[in-house]
């Protein structure tokens, strides 16, 4: 999970300020002295985290903060807004040409990722904004580049153009007057990388650069790289001036740094971000909600935005008709597991919620095999028993549990936790949940959050 130990080095610093009433200077620079070490640790550039530690410290040594009556919360405030700045401040959109095809040029070094995150963003595009993009193989170097991008554009149902081994600069050429005979209102051109900067591939790229006049450049770094990613950004910008970054492979770099050093050195915004391995996992990136998870506060926003593209809206109009009547099947148990999985880890979505982070979640049964489990026993059942459970006696529950891969007993626990919910319906309908919530319990990341 990002910045996993800046999240727990910050909360510890700030626990210590909440025990005072009143804060002295000596106390603010012990706690900036905190601070600076847990930037340091996460690879974030030593310039970036003197300048930043000086702002901060500037801002809580004032009167206002050291007067007030929750001076540790001032101090919270103070370091959520400079490392919101420090990351760009607010999300920055993609250029859209006033005339399509909008070009966009992906580049970066062999191995960051350009050819599925560019994959990705055509996705994005496609899914949110009803864009029509084309993707264009401009990498004649790697092996299997080509046949990359054809799969990746195939899984997303993309276009792609590709002239084989032909040169780049000409392809993309073909490229920008394919989509314009075609329809294709942005363009991807996925151009090659190298294991390190090079003056030919420096060339090339402004060759392509100086053909096609494309109304972005991104970056595409690869966040767990750390530093290297910064001094990749910076040799890019000299040569290419860049409009941007896209950040890699970010839900797996534990420190985050390339992410709060960046925007600082290279002075181009951060737009997106990949957070996972699969094709849908693409974000745009938000400074302050980003900020917000740093200091363990959550994202709820984010939260929001995901249950809202995944989560079918006349499905839940049904399915609250239904709640309403007490006619809830395993068919509609299944539609919500559908989309709940659609949202992404159960891990990260809980650390979206205010006050919880990795460390809360250590020993917690957040486990994804239990959600394929329940998915296989579901989908073993005939349609008429998942309609009517209670047709399921033990010669049925056999098979389904053989069909499923799993045990009597998992089938069991499942129809337990199905008549759980429907007790729980009742009395929702009834208006009486309230007075019985206590029956069940309060929800504890010890306990898990399925009896599996």
């Amino acid at each position: 999970m990002a910045f996993e130990g800046l999240t727990e080095k910050l909360s510890a610093a700030f626990k210590k300020l909440r025990g005072k009433g009143r804060l002295s200077e000596a106390d603010v620079k012990e706690s900036m002295r905190e601070i600076r070490l847990a930037l340091l640790e996460a690879d974030v550039s030593y310039k970036v985290v003197k300048d930043f530690v000086t702002r901060v410290t500037e801002r809580a040594v004032g009167s206002d903060v050291l007067e007030s009556l929750t001076p540790a919360q001032m101090i919270v405030k103070i370091v959520n807004e400079e490392l919101t700045a420090l990351m760009g401040g607010e999300s920055t959109k993609l250029n859209l040409s006033s005339q399509p095809p909008t070009v966009v040029m992906l580049v970066g070094l062999q191995g960051a990722g350009k050819t599925t995150n560019g994959a990705k963003l055509a996705g994005l595009m496609k899914k949110q904004n009803g864009k029509r993009p084309l993707l264009a193989a401009c990498d004649v170097y790697r092996p299997a580049a080509i046949k990359q991008l054809e799969v990746v554009g195939g899984q997303l149902d993309i276009p792609v153009f590709q002239m084989g081994q032909a040169d780049p600069v000409d392809i993309a050429r073909a490229a920008v007057e394919h989509a314009k005979k075609h329809g294709n209102d942005l363009v991807f051109l996925d151009t090659a990388g190298r294991l390190h900067v090079d003056e030919a591939l420096m060339q090339e790229l402004q060759a392509i650069k100086a053909t096609v006049s494309p109304d972005e450049i991104l970056l595409v770094v690869d966040a767990m790289i750390g530093q290297d990613a910064v001094n990749a950004a910076k040799a890019f910008d000299e040569a290419l001036d860049l409009t941007g970054v896209m950040l890699t492979k970010l839900d797996g770099d534990a420190r985050g740094g390339a992410a709060l050093s960046i925007k600082a050195v290279t002075g181009k915004p951060i737009k997106f971000a990949g957070v996972g391995e699969k094709l849908d996992q693409i974000e745009v990136f938000h400074p302050d909600r980003m900020a917000s998870r740093i200091l363990g506060m959550g994202d709820v926003l984010s939260l929001i935005e995901k249950a809202q593209q995944n989560f079918d809206l006349q499905k839940a109009a049904a399915l609250q008709e239904k709640m309403k009547k007490n006619r809830l099947t395993l068919t509609d148990f299944y539609d919500q597991l559908v989309q709940l999985k659609g949202m992404g880890s159960m891990s990260d979505l809980v650390g979206m919620l205010p006050g919880m982070n990795a460390k809360a979640l250590e020993g917690a049964s957040v486990d994804e095999s239990a959600l394929a489990r329940t998915e296989a026993i579901i989908l073993s059942m005939t349609p008429n028993e998942r309609e009517n459970p209670a047709l399921l006696n033990s010669s049925r529950k056999k098979r389904i549990a053989v069909g499923s891969g799993t045990q009597v007993v998992d089938v069991n626990r499942l129809l337990k936790q199905f008549d759980l919910m429907q007790q729980m319906t009742r009395q929702m309908a009834g208006g009486k949940l309230n007075r019985k919530m206590g029956r069940f319990g309060k929800f504890s990341p010890k306990k898990g959050l399925f009896p599996f």
